[in-house]
């Protein structure tokens, strides 16, 4: 099922590290520092459409924990997430501080703290203490959370099966009935805003596979050479909450059938198995 009410927007001076968006798709809201984290369990979209998996940026390794941490010739993507983790774990830090533990040079960590700062991820405060220069410590800022790991993949799993113990299976798809409602609302508006209420269907399938795409499902529309209408998401952004809750899946073809105002098949189905989830899409028949 679709999982967000609009695109993320990206932050000022965003750093060119690893892009956690489909090439096709607008980019993330930090698509800048690479993913700091000690597991790999930050997820894929969850039921409210929030979840990252840790991965490496495309210039260095992932930072990982043990009791310290490693970077792999301090290239400067993995020197960033390297900060930011012992920022996240020591405090407040000076980089005199930041490069004895790093093991990196003084300029080295300076310069991508101060790009750290222009992509608004860290902050600097500058104390001065009795005669002598003043000395800036860094720290982590509220917009590096998206760069640590997250569980909201397991807390959307977790408060479905919460659901389903206190009112049953009943419940969990009345849950889902009534998120596909909000989102139909959503998506309704935003395709008439971008190609008008009365587009064709298949320019109307076109501005859905955008926004899907947009939202992680590696979407596409394809028109066989019969004329017929495809929507194709090569990936499941919810794909743990929807093996677990078909009432997920159901929402999103009910979800596509109300947005499009159309006759909606799907032919094939990532969570029974398949390497896709293809939607055949024809104008709604009479009756």
């Amino acid at each position: 099922m679709s999982s967000t009410d609009g695109p993320p927007v990206a932050p000022p001076g965003a750093l060119p590290i690893a892009d956690r968006r489909p090439a096709a798709a607008g980019r993330s809201r930090h698509a800048s520092a690479g993913t700091v984290g000690e597991t790999g369990s930050a997820g894929a979209a969850g039921a409210t459409g929030s979840t990252t998996r840790a991965r490496s940026g495309a210039d260095g390794e992932a930072v990982r924990s043990g009791s310290g941490t490693r970077t792999e010739g301090h290239a400067p993507a993995s020197l960033r997430r390297a900060l930011l983790l012992h920022l996240r774990r020591n405090g407040p830090s000076t980089p005199d501080q930041l490069a004895a533990r790093i093991g990196a040079s003084r300029t080295g960590v300076l310069q991508q703290l101060r790009a750290l700062e222009a992509a608004h991820l860290v902050t600097r405060e500058t104390i001065r203490h009795g005669v002598g220069r003043p000395r800036h410590v860094y720290d982590i800022a509220p917009e590096a959370q998206d760069f640590f790991p997250a569980n909201y993949d397991g807390l959307a799993a977790g408060l479905l099966a919460a659901l389903e113990a206190v009112g049953g299976a009943e419940l969990v798809a009345a849950v889902f009935a009534a998120r596909r409602e909000q989102l139909g609302a959503t998506l309704r508006r935003r395709v008439a805003e971008r190609v008008g209420p009365n587009a064709p269907l298949v320019a109307r399938v076109r501005e859905l596979a955008v926004i899907q795409d947009e939202q992680g499902y590696l979407a596409e529309t394809v028109v066989g050479p019969d004329g017929v209408i495809r929507l194709r998401e090569h990936n499941c952004a919810i794909y743990r909450v929807a093996r677990a809750n078909p009432a997920a899946c159901a929402a999103e073809l009910e979800l596509f059938r109300d947005v499009l105002d159309a006759d909606v098949e799907r032919e094939t189905h990532i969570a029974a198995g398949d390497r896709c989830c293809t939607y055949r899409i024809t104008r709604r028949s009479d009756g």
